[in-house]
């Protein structure tokens, strides 16, 4: 009689699961760019940067889905540079309504306006611009990649900390050197500290083999500074500044001291195994846009597991809501902005070889998460999106 209860309450069970059984079709799109050449090759980016990421991803929401009978399968499409990202984004909206972007701002913001995309879910993992997170916010974009501002604040934080309150800049006239360098001017208004002097570094000279000539002159008008900032974020001239400067000064911003979404240092709450893993995976170490799109694959499986739906519309309201945490190796739990749809994250700030510090710092204190200390709190932001959907 025992035997026969459990036989029924067993396939009660099973009968449950397959019920409960889920598909879960996911893209990871990309847009191929050119990139600009810069002074050295030494940096090489990986084919596969932020595809590994969310393969990662797919691979943890698997772990856990074979328990609830949820399948997660994820497409990767990677659009040659100058093809039609749109028609790559309508061919994987038909497969399923949750997708990874990892493309410029203007590309992201083309396949968000999209009609077949307004039903959808869609995560940023590679853009970092203010604009997707204020004025040009869109109710189905979140976001995965920390803005520029994120980083800015917590370099910002890590000076006013240290008491470093004169700096000087050299800033790179790529269009992402403009965009890091308004950014930080924000973020050092933000915090009251001052910019003592600013100077363009121009691509009109070869420094590898003169560095130690060139450099000195260029920086000997700078007027005395705590530290010097950098804003090359092609990485191109911003390595031959260091120790060449006319005054001996620690650097920060895109070299030296940088705040970043992710490094191959960041070793503590369980990060190391989140490398190792990464690593075995992909034969090399997670890089910033591995982290982005690793984030939104597991905020997917995060959502699909709480709600057990795969609506979009679902799963939103689920991510933006109180109960959405999800575990991100950085500290604290990792949660969306209701006001932008923007990751909350623990940035680090970190040097070639170490952890340095972790933001938001101590003492940088917010009525809600003190994580809305880094990047645009909502009495300050532009989206409207976001309400006008709520």
């Amino acid at each position: 009689m025992l035997r026969q209860a459990t036989s029924i309450v067993m396939l009660g069970l099973w009968a449950g699961a397959a019920q409960a059984a889920i598909e879960v079709p996911v893209t990871w799109l990309r847009q191929e760019v050119a990139h600009p050449p810069v002074l050295s090759n030494l940096d090489e980016i990986p084919q596969d940067e932020g595809r590994a990421g969310a393969e990662l991803g797919r691979d943890d929401n698997a772990t856990t889905g074979r328990f609830l009978g949820h399948d997660y399968a994820l497409e990767t499409v990677s659009v040659p540079e100058g093809g039609d990202l749109e028609a790559a984004a309508r061919a994987a909206l038909a497969r399923g309504g949750l997708l990874i972007l990892d493309a410029p701002e203007d590309a992201v913001l083309a396949v968000a306006d999209m009609a077949e995309a307004q039903g959808a879910l869609l995560f940023n993992a590679a853009a970092p611009g203010a604009r997707l997170r204020g004025a040009d916010c869109r109710a189905n974009l979140m976001h995965t990649i920390p803005s520029t501002a994120m980083r800015t604040d917590a370099l910002a934080q890590f000076l006013v900390q240290r008491r470093w309150d004169d700096l000087a800049l050299i800033a790179g006239q790529r269009p992402e050197d403009i965009d890091y360098a308004e950014a930080l001017r924000g973020s050092l208004a933000k915090f009251s500290l001052q910019l003592r002097a600013e100077r363009d570094w121009l691509d009109d000279a070869d420094i590898r083999r003169n560095a130690g000539q060139e450099v000195p002159v260029f920086t000997q008008a700078l007027p005395d500074h705590d530290v010097l900032l950098v804003a090359d974020e092609a990485g191109d001239f911003a390595r031959y500044i260091a120790y060449n400067a006319w005054t001996p000064r620690p650097l920060a911003g895109s070299e030296g001291l940088q705040a970043v979404a992710w490094a191959p240092v960041v070793e503590a709450w369980g990060a190391a195994q989140l490398q190792s893993r990464f690593e075995e995976l992909a034969g090399r170490t997670m890089r910033p846009r591995d982290y982005a799109a690793w984030a939104a694959m597991r905020a997917i499986g995060e959502a699909v597991t709480r709600t057990g739906s795969v609506d979009p519309e679902v799963l939103r309201d689920f991510l933006l809501g109180p109960d959405f945490e999800l575990g991100g190796f950085l500290g604290s739990p990792l949660s969306f902005r209701s006001w932008d749809g923007q990751m909350r994250q623990p940035i680090p700030l970190v040097t070639e070889r170490a952890v340095v510090a972790t933001a938001p710092l101590e003492g940088f204190l917010h009525p809600v998460s003190e994580m809305d200390t880094l990047g645009t709190d909502a009495p300050e932001s532009l989206c409207a999106a976001f309400e006008e959907r709520s």
